[in-house]
């Protein structure tokens, strides 16, 4: 059981890199399931809302590795960080779980819109994590900035 915490700017490969851990987990014959932190809150919401939430936690709780992808990017009500939490707390200390996010531990009071929940999830994570902050430039971008440093020097 281990957990993975990539954090860095958008573009810099934290997706590539869990999809490939992933793919390489799935490939040892592991159940590994990956989805986007606001999808799995849909889920989860929808499944509370339904009076299915154990269900769903349950199944979400059952993937030697749950990847969940870009934490931090769309902000997270305060039922949804209850919700999460409850998910990470699920499968704490008993399945490996990979998270990509943009934004500092610092800021993630503002991303949960609370900071209590928001310790609560950090405490969990990052106590068996090993932290991997990626930087620079956004992969899908330099093309394009090379385009424009192309055009710019030459009309100078």
């Amino acid at each position: 059981m281990s957990l993975l915490l990539f954090f860095g700017s958008s573009g810099v490969g934290k997706t590539h890199l869990a999809v490939a851990i992933g793919v390489a987990a799935a490939k040892r014959r592991n159940m590994v399931y990956f989805i986007s932190c606001h999808d799995l809150i849909m889920q989860l919401n929808k499944a509370h809302t339904e009076n299915r939430l154990e269900t769903k936690l349950k199944h979400f709780a059952k993937y030697r590795l749950l990847i969940i992808d870009e934490i931090g990017y769309l902000p997270i009500d305060k039922q949804g960080a209850n919700l999460l939490f409850q998910l990470i707390n699920k499968r704490y200390e008993k399945n490996s779980t990979i998270i990509t996010t943009n934004q500092p531990f610092s800021k993630w009071g503002e991303v949960f819109s609370d900071i209590t929940l928001a310790n609560a999830i950090l405490d969990r994570l990052i106590h068996h994590s090993s932290i991997i902050k990626i930087t620079g430039p956004s992969y899908r971008l330099k093309d394009k900035i090379d385009v424009l440093e192309s055009k710019k020097s030459s009309n100078s």
